[in-house]
C-alpha cells in the first residue's frame, strides 16, 4: 500500500482530502504545517508523495518542496493550492505536479496514481 503525506493548514481540508484517498485505498498521514511534516518524513522513510498546499502560515508549500528536495530527492511532490498563477511560476517547479483544489478530488487521485507509475 502506498503511503501519502498530506500538508494543509485548512483542517477541513486536510480531512477530506485524507478521508478521500483512503477510501482510494491510500495510507495517509495529515499534518498541518511544514514541520510537523519534515518530523513525519524523517520518522516514516516508506512516505511515496507528499501532497502540499503553498499558502501556509510560517513555511509555506515552496519552502517545504525545497526543503524535501534536499533531504529526500526521491520524494514525490504535488503542490495542491487554491491559487492557479503558481502554475506558471517557475518556484513551483520544485514539485513533481500541481493540482488546484476542488471539492472534487478525481485530479489529485489520478495525478497520485501516475506518479507511482513512474517511480
Amino acid at each position: 500500500m502506498s503511503k501519502v503525506l498530506i500538508v494543509d493548514d485548512e483542517e477541513n481540508i486536510r480531512t477530506l482530502t485524507k478521508e478521500e484517498l483512503e477510501e482510494a485505498g491510500y495510507e495517509v498521514t495529515a499534518v498541518s504545517n511544514a514541520k510537523d511534516a519534515l518530523e513525519t518524513l524523517e520518522s516514516d522513510k516508506d512516505i511515496d508523495i507528499i501532497c502540499t498546499d503553498i499558502e501556509m502560515p510560517d513555511v509555506n508549500g515552496l519552502e517545504l518542496a525545497s526543503e524535501i528536495r534536499k533531504r529526500y530527492p526521491n520524494k514525490k511532490i504535488i503542490f495542491l493550492t487554491a491559487y492557479s498563477h503558481y502554475k506558471s511560476e517557475m518556484a513551483s517547479w520544485a514539485a513533481d505536479a500541481y493540482v488546484v483544489k476542488s471539492m472534487d478530488l478525481t485530479e489529485i487521485k489520478d495525478t497520485i496514481e501516475n506518479l507511482l507509475k513512474i517511480q
